[in-house]
Order: C-alpha cells, then sequence, then structure tokens
C-alpha cells in the first residue's frame, strides 16, 4: 500500500472542480494554457483540455464551421465583461448569463464558448444550434471529456439560463456519466457522496472504459489521506467544496489511456 496526503489546496485543482456563485474559482489553471481553435485566436483553455477538443475538432473538421469565442478569463476580464453587461443588457440579462467576478468556470480554463462560425458573433450569447456540425460537436463531446453545462431544464440546479455553447471539460469517465444519467455537475457531485472512497464506489463500464469513481471527504484542516495499492492508478480532482472525486483505472485501460495522450494525472 502507499500513502498520500491530499492537501487544502488541491481541492481547487482538477478537472471536476465545481465553479459557480456558492464555490469561487481558488486556483490558476493547473498545468498551463494553450490556445485552441488555431494560431492567432487568442482563446485559450488549460493544457489537457485544449488537447481534447482539438481531437474533437479534428475528427468533426470542426473549425471550418466552429468558432472558438472565449476560454479562460483572468478575474480582470470577467470583472469587465460584467460591468459592460450590467450597463448595456440591464441586471436580469447579466445574472441570467454572465457569471460574477470569481464565480466564473472560465477563470479555470477548463470552459469554452463555442459559436457558429459567421462574420458576426455575440460574445456573450453566439449561435450554436442543435443541428448541423455544432449539432454533431454535442453529440460527441461526451466521448472527449466535454459537457454542456448549462441545459436547458437544469437553471434551478445550475444558476445559470441555458447556454448551449457552454461546454466543460470533466474528463472521462466521468463525462459519460453525466451525459447517459441526465446530470449536471451539481448533481454528479452529489451522487459521488453516495459512493465513499473505500466501500461503495460508482462503477463505469461505457465504449471499453472500466472505471471506479468514489468520493473521499476532506477531514479537519481540509486535508484527506489517500492509502491505495501499488498497482492501482488513480486520478484525483478536488470538488472545490469539502473533498476529492478519486477515480482508479483498469490497469490495461492506463495504458491504452497513456498511449492516446489521456494520461492519469491529477484530475
Amino acid at each position: 500500500m502507499k500513502e498520500r496526503i491530499l492537501f487544502e489546496r488541491e481541492m481547487g485543482t482538477g478537472s471536476l472542480i465545481l465553479v459557480n456563485a456558492a464555490n469561487p474559482c481558488r486556483e490558476a489553471p493547473a498545468s498551463g494554457l494553450t490556445e485552441v481553435g488555431g494560431p492567432g485566436s487568442g482563446v485559450q483553455m488549460e493544457r489537457r483540455a485544449a488537447i481534447l477538443l482539438e481531437e474533437l475538432m479534428e475528427r468533426l473538421r470542426g473549425w471550418t464551421g466552429i468558432a472558438p469565442v472565449s476560454g479562460w478569463r483572468s478575474l480582470e476580464e470577467q470583472r469587465e465583461i460584467w460591468e459592460e453587461s450590467m450597463r448595456t443588457k440591464g441586471a436580469e440579462f447579466t445574472r441570467k448569463f454572465v457569471a460574477a467576478p470569481g464565480c466564473s468556470e472560465h477563470h479555470t480554463g477548463l470552459a469554452i464558448d463555442l459559436g457558429e462560425r459567421r462574420e458576426e458573433i455575440d460574445f456573450i450569447c453566439p449561435d450554436f444550434p442543435a443541428g448541423g456540425l455544432c449539432g454533431r460537436f454535442s453529440q460527441m463531446a461526451a466521448r472527449y471529456g466535454f459537457v454542456l453545462r448549462y441545459p436547458a431544464g437544469k437553471e434551478a440546479v445550475t444558476g445559470i439560463a441555458h447556454e448551449p455553447w457552454h461546454f466543460r471539460y470533466v474528463g472521462v469517465p466521468h463525462a459519460l456519466i453525466m451525459e447517459e444519467r441526465g446530470l449536471v455537475l451539481e448533481e454528479y457531485l452529489e451522487l459521488l457522496r453516495l459512493h465513499p472512497w473505500g466501500k461503495d464506489p460508482l462503477y463505469c463500464r461505457t465504449q471499453g472504459m472500466e472505471a471506479a469513481v468514489s468520493f473521499l471527504p476532506a477531514g479537519p484542516g481540509g486535508t484527506a489521506r489517500l492509502s491505495q495499492r501499488e498497482d492501482s492508478p488513480c486520478s484525483i480532482s478536488g470538488n472545490n467544496r469539502d473533498g476529492f472525486i478519486i477515480t482508479q483505472w483498469n490497469g490495461r485501460l492506463l495504458r491504452r489511456q497513456l498511449e492516446a495522450g489521456r494520461g492519469c494525472a491529477a484530475g
């Protein structure tokens, strides 16, 4: 057995962190930022999310008809967007479609707004139709670890209006589980509380993937102690609230993931 201590600062890192009005972003992207959508786009994402997005776009030839609109945002940029929207569109619109500074998923580098490629694209509410190339992207997104973050009918849970253009990287198998069960991130993290580490993991076998997902609550001081077998590879993400999500991988699957560039790093 090997043992690892997870510290409070790690609770704000990883692909499953919850960022919303009640849970502000704690950390900058852990593994740097990479431009997506071609040189000069100016749109950046966390490195691993960017790699998977580009893989999906290459498969679809997506950038021919889809444009990257907004990825990572600094606190200052989000504040400017919030204040400009308040001035020009009013408080009701802004609270529906713009997160308050510090509470936006765009601070993480894990979220991206996409729009149908056209001469003029609305920065706040870009068109992203359900059919055509945009529709095919939405259908394929979960296989590459992305979910539609703010679907219709979940406004009371997410606190944000339906945004068909806003996608969030959570990784596989989580995106596949969320899509299959019709869950948004808030609901998925609550579901995982029913699957405590070392007792009753949530098993997933989808498209050849085998994983066991568990919740490890943080103890006093925000730390947690993780003990596992040496031959049991896993990924770890904080939830940005009160604990950690542990995803254990089948060893054979892990090798395939590493070869495909989807390695089992923290998060």
